[in-house]
């Protein structure tokens, strides 16, 4: 399984692809997960430019509600002879839902990350990481979690300073990672949210942005979660994406609109 099959992108023209809000595709609130609409238009802008992303943003403008069809329709702005400035933009029912502006391309300089990848436990020794939500026909049912690093969201209790978040995540039986696989880890920055407020937080995405570093098979994505700031109900994080083997993938970031939620009721 790659990331359009997870999607169920179907390319219709040059320009135009289409895939239907699916349950794993929803959040619990049953409308799409803002990663998987970025994912989308990242599928669909490396495909119609030939090329990999450098990085990709996405902006909210409104919702997808679970069963609607989405239509994404991508415009090659400029094509030079390294890099693609491209947008996407995904409609309901010719209503836009969100917008994708990105660049596509390749280079040649490098130099090693100046940063490492935190000591976590193996994947296979963390706890399944549980919401205090219903995530019945939601993506979470689909998309295998484990607490890396910090408490659970019941067990947060005050504001907790002690290290950062971090979850590792994959799809199940999706084993090399692309651009549009790491914009759905991306979107998991707002789960960082209670570790500001000491509560169980529910965030909504304003907006993703991905910033690409390199690509390398890997079943797990440790999703690296650094919050910024909560002011006014809105806050602001970042992800640093690692592989299983410590190799930087990306970095996301994105601004969260926050509420306090109750615990699920046992």
């Amino acid at each position: 399984m790659d990331a359009t099959d997870f999607l169920d992108l179907r390319r219709d023209t040059l320009s135009e692809w289409t895939f239907v809000v699916t349950e794993q595709l929803a959040t619990p609130g049953r409308f799409l997960f803002g990663g998987c609409g970025l994912a989308a238009g990242i599928a669909a802008l490396e495909e119609a430019s030939g090329r990999p992303t450098i990085w990709a943003s996405a902006q909210y403008l409104s919702y997808a509600t679970l069963d609607a069809e989405v239509r994404v329709t991508t415009e090659l702005l400029v094509e030079g002879g390294h890099v693609t400035q491209a947008r996407a933009t995904a409609t309901v029912d010719k209503r836009e839902i969100l917008t994708v502006n990105a660049a596509l391309g390749t280079g040649t300089l490098e130099a090693p990350p100046p940063r490492l990848m935190p000591a976590v436990p193996d994947p296979e020794g963390c706890p399944p990481l549980e919401r205090p939500f219903d995530v019945d026909r939601s993506i979470f049912r689909h998309v295998d979690c484990r607490l890396a690093m910090l408490r659970h969201d019941d067990e947060v209790d005050g504001p907790n300073a002690k290290g950062l978040p971090a979850i590792w995540s994959r799809i199940p039986g999706h084993l090399e990672p692309s651009a549009a696989t790491l914009a759905i880890f991306g979107d998991f920055v707002a789960g960082g949210v209670s570790q500001l407020t000491g509560r169980p937080t529910r965030g909504r995405s304003l907006d993703n942005t991905l910033r690409m570093v390199t690509l390398e098979p890997t079943e797990w994505v440790l999703c690296e979660i650094r919050m910024h700031a909560l002011s006014g109900g809105f806050a602001q994080g970042t992800a640093f994406l690692w592989s299983r083997s410590g190799t930087l993938l990306a970095t996301a970031s994105q601004s969260i609109a926050a509420k306090l939620v109750e615990p699920v009721a046992p």
